[in-house]
């Protein structure tokens, strides 16, 4: 019996494609000022959300901090992960990174314990993580914030928070953002 070719190969396609994993996403560039300063891509079923420079404001406290343009990504039906990107303007290393995460962290998490820091690569670029837990909203979270040394004196900063009892398989996706992360100067 004669197998038309057609079939054959569409056979031979379907079980090679079968093997490999499929990973689309969507790329998404950074910019300020018109220049653009880095790249990530969004899981699929991720909503991308972005605002402009603002001020934003702890209620409490009336303590204004200027804030550079945030780029959001959450799951499109859950609301218990969150991740964000911002490269403020005149931070310029990787100190002056944790120094504006320490001036905006009670607009991040509030009473956030440290539980760990490390030096790390990301896009083969130096950077630091830290790890930690709080509150957010009236509920337990854990957060990651990362602070990536870009050149020409830019930094990227991107912080994830998993609110308690979010799926585990979220922390694979966020692993691939950053794994997807690249410097565009």
């Amino acid at each position: 019996m004669r197998i038309p070719i057609f079939s054959a190969l569409t056979a031979c396609a379907a079980i090679w494609l079968a093997a490999i994993p499929v990973k689309a996403e969507t790329p998404v560039t950074y910019t300020d000022a018109g220049q653009a300063l880095f790249r990530f891509a969004v899981p699929d079923f991720w909503a991308l959300r972005t605002g402009g420079p603002r001020e934003i404001e702890d209620t409490e406290l009336g303590d204004a901090r200027a804030v550079s343009r945030v780029m959001g990504i959450r799951p499109v039906t859950d609301e218990t992960v969150w991740m964000g990107f911002v490269s403020p303007t005149g931070v310029s290393d990787i100190q002056g990174g944790i120094r504006y995460l320490e001036d905006i962290d009670k607009f991040l998490v509030k009473e956030p314990s440290i539980t760990s820091t490390s030096e790390t690569r990301i896009g083969g670029l130096p950077a630091r993580v830290i790890r930690g837990t709080g509150h957010r909203d009236g509920r337990g979270v854990n957060f990651t914030a990362t602070v990536i040394d870009l050149p020409k004196g830019r930094i990227a900063i991107a912080v994830a928070i998993l609110r308690d009892g979010a799926d585990p398989a979220y922390v694979d996706d966020l692993n691939d953002v950053f794994a997807s992360f690249q410097s565009l100067q």
